[in-house]
């Protein structure tokens, strides 16, 4: 389950396109360039950027609102997600749909869900679709450790057990729900024990940790894809910055971020792949270019982009009268 080079500089080029993209939206949000509802990832770049290497564009992932990494890791294209953010008629939703409903079956990206938690039995129907079709089709959930303190996580752990069903339930444990810590509203330690009550493996992985999150989530994979049912994964990460856009961020120590911050995956995974002889300055420096190219693309598509017509409000929304 050891990632070859070709899946480390795979994994590299994701992260880093995440966190590259990230800093353009906020750079062009904080100079007013644009106007979206935004939530930053940075910080948990690693833990798609995993699956972005073993995943087939046939399997499925369902993601939240905080889902641009996710969205990246399954390859949306960039100029149709930039435009969606932007609510422009390009968009992989038509501009209809925005940062919290990204949705891009062509890459596998199913859903993005702007309600906490909803996305998990979403994805036990996917994984039930594959499994009645006779598909060796996975599907990735994606969602926060506040999640997995509603009913909806219990009740779709519970059913995808009984059925067996092909779902990886990635929890990106970033420490803190909305604005309350990770103690303070959950009872377990390690969100990964829950799975025994549910009869499924569950394993908790420093989900910055390029090699380690790889390990697991092929895994994981593999079980689902050859039939043996879920898995729970937790990765442990942090999210450098607020809730949302303009939170003051006071629920955080100051020295804790300061140092997920100083520990940033990212530049740690750069140095580590330098420092292991898998790459040299010049291949993730090209990386890195090719990466701000399609990122310099992506903006300048968007922001030239239409905004859907006027004519189009009731499209998409009731279905045709076909009588």
């Amino acid at each position: 389950m050891t990632p070859d080079r070709v899946a480390l500089l795979g994994m590299f080029e994701t992260a880093t396109k995440i966190k590259q993209c990230d800093e353009r939206f906020r750079l062009l949000l904080a100079s007013g360039q644009i106007v979206c509802t935004y939530y930053s990832p940075r910080g948990q770049e690693i833990i798609p950027s995993a699956f972005s290497v073993l995943l087939r564009p046939d399997d499925y992932m369902v993601t939240t609102y905080r889902g641009l990494h996710d969205h990246i890791g399954k390859g949306v294209d960039l100029r149709g997600l930039w435009a969606e953010f932007l609510g422009k008629r390009s968009g992989t939703c038509k501009g209809k749909g925005g940062p919290m409903h990204v949705t891009d079956p062509t890459s596998g990206l199913m859903v993005t869900t702007g309600i906490v938690g909803s996305g998990l039995p979403i994805a036990n129907g996917f994984g039930l679709a594959a499994k009645l079709a006779g598909t060796d089709q996975v599907t990735v959930v994606n969602f926060g450790d506040g999640a997995s303190n509603i009913g909806a996580f219990h009740e779709a752990l519970n059913l995808a057990a009984v059925w067996k069903l092909p779902v990886i339930f990635m929890c990106q444990n970033n420490r803190y729900a909305e604005h309350t810590k990770l103690a303070d509203g959950t009872s377990v330690e390690r969100i990964a024990m829950r799975a025994a009550a549910y009869g499924i493996p569950g394993v908790t992985v420093d989900g910055n940790d390029p090699i380690a999150m790889y390990e697991a989530a092929a895994t994981a994979v593999r079980r689902a894809r050859s039939g043996e049912g879920p898995t729970l994964l937790e990765g442990i990460t942090y999210r450098f910055f607020g809730h949302i856009m303009g939170d003051d961020m006071k629920y955080q120590p100051a020295e804790e971020r300061q140092a997920a911050m100083d520990a940033d995956p990212v530049p740690a995974f750069r140095v580590w792949l330098l420092a292991e002889g898998v790459a040299e300055e010049v291949d993730l420096a090209e990386i890195e270019q090719r990466c701000d190219a399609a990122i310099d693309d992506a903006v300048a598509y968007a922001l030239a982009a239409e905004l859907p017509s006027p004519d189009e409000l009731e499209d998409d929304v009731y279905a045709e009268n076909l009588a």
